[in-house]
């Protein structure tokens, strides 16, 4: 009776082939099959690897740059050709392994990763219970096992933190007499362009042996990038002539990320698709942004207390309140303080308080300008809201804070002011 009856009824999901060709092209894990506007990056990049393909002790290596700007699809693009040249070579071997350091804060965690992705499914270890030298035992004996050329990528290596004697044990490993049948490489890739400064001095000899800066990209660079993928991902004639140039800016006026530029294209063809548009325009574009830094906030708040939730709504609540006025510490913060009696909390000291402002200026959400007028007024910092008004108060209304804060209000007054 059901297979009757489903002969009848349409599928809920058929294939939409109006828009896209292949817009995996337009994905964060694509591998392109050439890397643009690096061409300075991956000459000298390549010039680091040489000593691999020569039979030599590789040189550990660090990438730093913003996110988005091609450290690790330069590193996973040198090293996948680098493995397939190195097989004219009979006396060469080489073994790549790619680690994302984000969930791994500490040199354990890091050992423990590295001792299971060499491992096979039914030898691996749990993430405890080990001392930290036996884990260093059972990574050497694996390192040995495998022999030759060993390039172990880090990416987001900052995430280790503190505890990073792992970036000192690896590449030492061999003359310390822990190996003596495999050459151990580091590369390690970062967005904190700081972080070699925290490194303790032996780590960062041994880690910063060789260093590559990757700029963000400008506006030309986008669009040569977009362009290239785009007549790969959409079909012929549903790009309007200014989408391209469009995303690139809108990327190149915030961090120069490639991986921006692209979300920002595809969402803008998908949202062309869920419409039923035969052509994917400039509004489209501007929709897509919009929708893109409302995902970005609502993501970024996941991670922050309530109090951290009060302190954007104190931004929000005193922009409005005086659109004019420069917002200073003191300003939010007294605003601040009402919303936390209003709900019923203990509002934060100073200090405290002062934090959250920070974290939201180091999430992106908050722009925070540093100000200096000499010995009349001292050294004190100016706050905005850094994304659009609308993106943060929809969040701030989805997060059902309380029903003692009238966000309707708030909300209806930023649209008499026009902020909305």
């Amino acid at each position: 009776m059901w297979e009757k009856y489903n002969h009848f009824v349409m599928a809920l999901f058929e294939r939409s082939e109006e828009i896209f060709n292949n817009e995996n092209v337009l994905h964060d894990d694509y591998q392109p099959q050439s890397l643009e506007e690096r061409d300075s990056e991956i000459e000298q990049f390549t010039g680091y690897l040489q000593p691999v393909i020569n039979g030599a002790q590789p040189r550990n290596i660090f990438l730093y740059g913003k996110t988005g700007v091609g450290k690790t699809a330069a590193t996973k693009y040198l090293l996948q050709h680098l493995e397939e040249d190195s097989e004219q070579y009979d006396d060469v071997t080489i073994t790549t392994v790619y680690l994302n350091c984000e969930d791994l804060t500490s040199s354990y965690r890091v050992a423990v990763a590295l001792v299971n992705k060499l491992r096979d499914p039914e030898e691996q270890i749990s993430r405890t219970g080990y001392p930290l030298n036996a884990v260093y035992e059972m990574l050497w004996e694996k390192l040995d096992e495998l022999g030759g050329t060993i390039l172990i990528v880090l990416d987001e290596v900052d995430y280790i933190g503190d505890d990073d004697s792992v970036l000192y044990q690896l590449p030492r490993a061999r003359s310390n007499g822990k190996i003596e049948n495999s050459r151990v490489g580091i590369i390690g890739i970062s967005n904190d362009f700081k972080y070699r400064e925290k490194l303790d001095p032996r780590v960062e000899d041994t880690l910063c042996e060789r260093e590559l800066h990757f700029p963000p990209y400008d506006a030309t660079d986008l669009q040569n990038i977009l362009t290239k993928r785009a007549n790969h991902a959409f079909k012929d004639d549903v790009l309007d002539g200014d989408v391209v140039p469009l995303c690139a800016a809108f990327a190149a006026q915030d961090k120069g990320s490639a991986r921006q530029a692209l979300d920002l294209l595809l969402e803008a063809g998908d949202l062309a698709r869920r419409q039923s548009d035969p052509v994917v325009t400039e509004d489209h574009v501007r929709d897509a942004k919009q929708l893109l830094e409302k995902q970005r906030i609502e993501e970024s708040m996941k991670e922050l207390t309530s109090h951290g939730h009060l302190t954007l709504l104190a931004v929000v609540a005193s922009t409005v309140a005086d659109p004019e006025a420069p917002l200073q510490k003191q300003t939010i913060y007294e605003q601040y303080q009402d919303l936390a009696k209003a709900t019923d909390r203990d509002a934060l000291g100073g200090r405290a308080f002062h934090n959250h402002l920070a974290e939201l200026s180091m999430l992106g959400i908050l722009d925070r300008a540093k100000r200096n007028e000499g010995r009349a007024g001292g050294i004190y910092y100016e706050y905005e809201v850094d994304v659009p008004l609308e993106a943060a108060l929809s969040t701030l209304e989805n997060l059902h804070m309380s029903d003692e804060l009238d966000l309707d209000s708030l909300r209806q007054n930023a649209q008499e002011k026009g902020l909305l």
